[in-house]
């Protein structure tokens, strides 16, 4: 797969961040940059397994500033600092690593339908989830979308 030259340099960034961030005790979910003249606008979720409030974010956010700082020394910088959300939509097969434990719900093309229930396990061709009937395997290839799901099973 080819990254783009905007994804490597957000890779530059990226890496440095969720080092700090796993320090403090978070996992990186999710980094945005966007740049408008002279300025750069930094959209960064955390997660760590529990509750997150404003405390959690204002931490984070005089952690990374900085750093940031740094890359972008000449521009302004607007830092946003978010939780994942009770209902976040997993973008991508790494996200879904975070979320081990967590009830979850997965949009099948094979069923054309939602499964959900408890993320047992995920490997690199897919996820294990408990539901109220057992174990049902999805591979990543029939998966059209997922998310944390608040709801009990």
């Amino acid at each position: 797969m080819r990254h783009s030259a905007k994804e490597e340099e957000n890779a530059n960034i990226k890496e440095p961040l969720k080092t700090v961030l796993k320090g403090l005790g978070y996992s990186l979910v999710e980094l945005t940059i966007s740049r408008q003249k002279g300025s750069v606008q930094v959209r960064v979720v955390i997660y760590n397994g529990a509750s997150i409030g404003t405390n959690d974010c204002s931490k984070v956010h005089r952690a990374i500033m900085p750093r940031l700082e740094l890359e972008f020394a000449q521009q302004a910088i607007y830092l946003e600092v978010s939780s994942a959300g009770i209902e976040r939509l997993i973008k991508d097969t790494e996200e879904f690593a975070l979320y081990k434990g967590k009830m979850v719900r997965c949009y099948r093309t094979d069923i054309s339908d939602w499964t959900k229930g408890l993320l047992e396990s995920i490997d690199e061709k897919g996820v294990v989830i408990k539901t109220k009937d057992g174990l049902e395997s999805l591979e990543f290839e029939i998966i059209a979308k997922a998310r944390l799901d608040s709801s009990i099973l």
